[in-house]
C-alpha cells in the first residue's frame, strides 16, 4: 500500500520520469509457460488445455491461424501437431 502511494506521489511530481506499472501481455495459464501461451495466440485464444501424456499437452484454440510455430520452438516445444476443430497437440518431451 505504502509503495503504491509513494509511486503515485513521485509520478505526480515527475510524470515523465517514473515508469507506469509494467503490463503483463500474457497471463499465466496453469501448466503452460507464458511464452508458450503467447505463441498460441494469447490467453483469449485458448479454449481449453489438458495434459494427455507425460510428453503431450492437448490445447483447443479459437483460431489456429494465430499459432506461431517458430515462437513455440523457441519456447522449448519441439513438436506441434495441428488437428481438426482447433485442437493442437504440443509435444513437449519429458520436460516438466
Amino acid at each position: 500500500m505504502f509503495e503504491k502511494m509513494q509511486r503515485a506521489f513521485w509520478k505526480a511530481l515527475t510524470p515523465d520520469m517514473v515508469v507506469d506499472e509494467p503490463k503483463q501481455a500474457v497471463q499465466p495459464v496453469a501448466g503452460l509457460a507464458e511464452d508458450v501461451v503467447a505463441a498460441l495466440g494469447g490467453v483469449d485464444n485458448l479454449k481449453s488445455q489438458q495434459p494427455v501424456a507425460l510428453s503431450r499437452v492437448r490445447v483447443q484454440l479459437r483460431d489456429v491461424a494465430q499459432v506461431n510455430r517458430q515462437a513455440l520452438k523457441m519456447a522449448g516445444v519441439p513438436g506441434v501437431m495441428l488437428l481438426d476443430d482447433g485442437v493442437v497437440h504440443l509435444i513437449t518431451g519429458l520436460q516438466p
